[in-house]
């Protein structure tokens, strides 16, 4: 699989990595780099070697948003097309994205060692964990152009943060540092710059070998949790649970235990 504008690599150990790999342009994206994000996620979805996701940037920033000076977002509205086509731009641009990403029941954890501004805060936004950089700042930005989070920004930054500060977030625009992204929970951990990638790395790992159907059954529950009642969470769980014991590392597990050893699970 060959790709431009970003590297994908899958280790021996389970996780994939995803490397937005644009430095000269603080990673800003085109469409190319869309469409190669997007080959690498389908291939981390649909791959049974690939238990974990890791997303991060080359050199100084994260991802910095469209890159429109190389046609990022070229046409958002162009007057030669229906007011349809115009529509559903970013349907069939960025959003597949975010689409795809939903769908994504292994986990996804963003690496943020630098900016991440705008479309590229969204990018981090989507991501189950973020870990940053004492580099990394954020902000939303769209605001400051009169535009509005064209690929979900919106809808992932209060679920991260809370309503009333991801709407201060959006409605100034305003620039905050790693540490304040800390202190409001929109990251999970702060790290000098040479340890952020091979803490991520260890961390994606030590979730690659644990029990991969539990792991995604677990994280399915926590997403479709927000949006259900207890009473339809407990049925959910239930039904998981019937699935969970009949992998092999669900024998694995209690084995493990009581002979006193490190299980290893072979994720079925």
């Amino acid at each position: 699989m060959q790709f431009e504008q970003i590297t994908y690599e899958k280790r021996d150990d389970g996780v994939a990595i995803i490397t937005l790999n644009r430095p000269e342009r603080l990673n800003a994206f085109t469409r190319t780099m869309l469409e190669e994000w997007y080959r690498a996620l389908l291939d981390a979805h649909t791959s049974p070697d690939v238990r974990a996701v890791v997303v991060t940037g080359a050199g100084r920033a994260f991802c910095t948003g469209a890159d429109l000076s190389a046609g990022g977002l070229e046409g958002l509205m162009d007057p030669q097309r229906t007011l349809i086509e115009n529509r559903n731009f970013l349907r069939d641009t960025v959003q597949r994205i975010p689409r795809l990403v939903a769908q994504l029941e292994k986990p996804y954890i963003a690496a943020v060692n630098g900016p991440a501004v705008g479309a590229g805060m969204d990018m981090a936004s989507m991501a189950d964990i973020r870990f940053a950089s004492e580099t990394a700042r954020f902000s939303t930005g769209y605001v400051r152009v009169a535009l509005i989070p064209g690929d979900g920004g919106a809808w992932y930054l209060p679920r991260i943060v809370g309503m009333a500060k991801a709407l201060e977030l959006l409605w100034t625009g305003d620039t905050f540092d790693a540490q304040e992204a800390l202190r409001i929970g929109y990251v999970s951990k702060v790290l000098p710059p040479e340890e952020l990638l091979p803490y991520t790395l260890e961390f994606a790992g030590r979730i690659a070998r644990g029990p991969a159907v539990a792991v995604q059954l677990t994280k399915r529950l926590a997403y479709r949790g927000m949006f259900t009642d207890v009473d339809e969470a407990l049925e959910a769980a239930q039904q998981a649970m019937v699935l969970a014991h009949l992998t092999e590392d669900a024998k694995e597990g209690p084995r493990a235990f009581l002979e006193k050893r490190q299980p290893q699970f072979k994720g079925r």
